[in-house]
C-alpha cells in the first residue's frame, strides 16, 4: 500500500496497522479505511498524525462514512492505528474449564461475541473473540475462547467467523448485519442480539432457566429432546 501523490510512501508498519484496523471494523476493507483516514488527517499518513486520531474523527470523516459503526469497534480501530494493544492481558481473560463431549447431557453450545473479558459487547464483524460456553439446565461452563484474528488472509470475514463457531447452536452478539446473519443462520446457529451488552453470565443464566423449564421446539431439538416430548410441549402451548 503506497501513497497516490508525490508524498512519502506509507511505511510497512503503518500499512499493517491500517490493514488490521480495517479488519476490526465491520464491512470495511483497507481501501475504505484509507478514504476515511485521508479525509481525517490528510496525506502523508504518518505515525505522528495517527497518534493524534480520535474516535470522533473516524466517525465524522469522509461525510460520516463510518458513522454507523459502533463506538467500541471504532475505539478498537483507533488503538490499532496508534500501534497500541487493544486486548486484555491473558491473565485478565476468564479461565477455560475442562470439557469432553458427553460431560453435560442435554446441553447446548453458545458463542458470545466479546471485546472485553466476559462482556457481551462485540459486533459480529469486529469482535475480538468468541467466548464459547456449554449450557445445560444445571450448569454453565466456559469451554473455549476463540480469537477472531485469522492466521492467514481470508476473502470473506463473515464466512470465516461463522465457520469459527459452526459447532455452536446459539450466538449472543451486540449487533449483526443482515448478510452476516444469513451466513450464521445457514451454519445452523441462532443469533440473539443484545444491543445493551452487559456481562455474559446473566444472559446465560436466563438461557439455563429456559432449558430447565420449557424450551421452544427448535431448542429442544438441539438438546436432543424426543419428538414425543416436543409434541407434548406444542399441545400444552395450544391449550394455554
Amino acid at each position: 500500500m503506497t501513497q497516490t501523490d508525490n508524498s512519502s510512501p506509507i511505511t510497512r508498519e503503518i500499512a499493517l496497522r491500517i490493514g488490521l484496523a480495517a479488519r476490526a471494523l465491520p464491512d470495511t476493507d483497507p481501501r475504505r479505511l484509507m478514504t476515511v483516514l485521508i479525509s481525517c488527517i490528510g496525506l502523508p499518513i504518518t505515525e505522528e498524525k495517527l497518534a493524534g486520531i480520535k474516535v470522533k474523527d473516524l466517525k465524522t470523516a469522509a461525510d460520516g462514512e463510518l458513522n454507523e459503526v459502533s463506538q467500541d469497534a471504532l475505539k478498537n480501530a483507533v488503538h490499532i492505528l496508534k500501534g497500541e494493544a487493544d486486548s486484555e492481558p491473558k491473565s485478565d481473560l476468564p479461565t477455560v474449564q475442562a470439557y469432553q463431549e458427553g460431560d453435560m447431557p442435554n446441553s447446548i453450545r453458545v458463542a458470545c461475541a466479546s471485546n472485553t473479558t466476559t462482556q457481551l459487547d462485540g459486533h459480529f464483524g469486529s469482535c475480538n473473540r468468541f467466548l464459547i460456553y456449554q449450557v445445560s439446565k444445571d450448569e454453565i461452563r466456559l469451554v473455549d475462547i476463540r480469537s477472531t484474528t485469522p492466521t492467514e488472509e481470508v476473502e470473506d470475514k463473515n464466512a470465516f467467523r461463522a465457520e469459527l463457531i459452526s459447532d455452536c447452536h446459539v450466538m449472543y452478539v451486540a449487533s449483526i448485519g443482515g448478510p452476516a446473519a444469513a451466513k450464521v443462520v445457514k451454519a445452523g446457529i441462532h443469533p440473539i442480539k443484545m444491543p445493551d451488552g452487559g456481562e455474559a453470565l446473566p444472559a446465560l443464566e436466563d438461557l439455563k432457566a429456559i432449558l430447565a423449564s420449557a424450551p421452544p421446539p427448535w431448542l429442544a431439538k438441539v438438546m436432543g429432546v424426543s419428538p414425543e416430548d416436543r409434541k407434548r410441549f406444542m399441545l400444552e402451548l395450544e391449550e394455554e
